[in-house]
């Protein structure tokens, strides 16, 4: 795309003083670098992405909540992981991070265990064992 057709839509970037950084070529055809305030389809997407999101979030409160899940699967979707990225921030094989969103296989985790996932998700032991509904 030309630098001169950049896309200055109002998005999600337009509401504050943020420009993302794209590539478009000059006049003279070589690839430079233009700021753009958003792009419609862009904007759409992430919005649909983020509503997703809370969507799971939500869902996971849920299953927590009626003690179908474990608090480790909540604060996996709150931190927006997926159990690949969760089970090698806590050095676990995926298979047994999927056994700990059993809740009682939570309820006998070692505080060594769940050291590692309060870490992985910014909290405390006593946060992830007392999961609070807000």
């Amino acid at each position: 795309m030309k630098k001169e057709d950049v896309p200055q839509d109002q998005g999600n970037l337009s509401r504050t003083d943020l420009k993302e950084l794209v590539y478009a070529t000059d006049e003279n055809g070589k690839y430079t670098t233009a700021l753009s305030s958003g792009w419609e389809p862009k904007s759409i997407a992430l919005s649909n992405s983020i509503e997703e999101i809370s969507e799971r979030i939500a869902i996971a409160k849920a299953q927590v909540v009626n003690n179908e899940i474990s608090p480790i699967s909540y604060y996996m979707e709150f931190c927006r992981m997926d159990i690949g990225v969760l089970s090698s921030y806590v050095g676990m094989w995926q298979w047994r991070v999927k056994r700990h969103f059993k809740p009682k296989v939570f309820a006998g985790l070692s505080d060594k265990i769940l050291k590692k996932y309060s870490d992985a998700f910014n909290i405390t032991v006593e946060e992830l064992k007392n999961f609070k509904v807000n």
